[in-house]
């Protein structure tokens, strides 16, 4: 009797306490594919598929935005395609608490901009500024949930909202898997928003 209790308390404690081993969009290396071969990128979610691309059989940090019946969505020049995820190893390295991943980048357009943390600083940049805008960073807070991409970036008079949500960047074919939203502060404040990446 006891046995039993114990082993439908597990069975019920069980799924409660299973963590989710990652969350889109993150970061993977090519991995299983011949030295002499590479990893198709294909047009739809499909083996038959129109191949549209390649991965280099040791591409590593490739960002993964979307996934289908085991397969991986994945950028590929200025569109989107597919890859299988049996070739794919996910990286653990990746959203740390309190931290970005090191090609986090955001950018929009009307108007075109494009901000990334850089040397300790929040930096802006426009057509008309590629010097940029630079603002301290005082934080980069997540919401505690483990793995989980959403983040945003504290500066002085400034504030960069990253959430997990497809989006695309109105000028080309490709997808994000981060919507962005930057807000400036300060005499003039002001509302940008567009993606953000975390691929090479």
């Amino acid at each position: 009797m006891v046995r039993t209790a114990l082993a439908l308390t597990l069975a019920v404690a069980t799924p409660a306490l299973a963590t989710q081993e990652y969350s889109l969009p993150t970061l993977f290396d090519v991995s299983g594919v011949a030295a002499d071969d590479v990893l198709n990128i294909r047009a739809d979610p499909d083996a038959q598929a129109p191949i549209i691309g390649t991965l280099a059989p040791d591409a590593q940090a490739i960002e993964v935005i979307d996934e289908r019946g085991g397969w991986a969505r994945v950028n590929a020049g200025e569109g989107t395609g597919w890859v299988s995820m049996r070739y794919l190893a996910y990286r653990t390295d990746v959203w740390q608490e309190g931290e970005l991943p090191d090609a986090f980048r955001c950018l929009g357009t009307e108007p075109f901009w494009d901000a990334k943390v850089e040397g300790g600083d929040l930096v802006l940049r426009r057509p008309d500024d590629q010097a940029g805008d630079r603002r301290a960073v005082q934080a980069v807070l997540d919401t505690g949930i483990f793995r989980d991409p959403a983040r945003v970036v504290v500066a002085r008079d400034m504030t960069l909202f990253a959430q997990p949500r497809i989006c695309s960047d109105g000028m080309s074919d490709r997808l994000f898997g981060l919507s962005a939203t930057l807000v400036l502060h300060g005499e003039q404040p002001a509302m940008l928003s567009g993606c953000c990446t975390i691929g090479r």
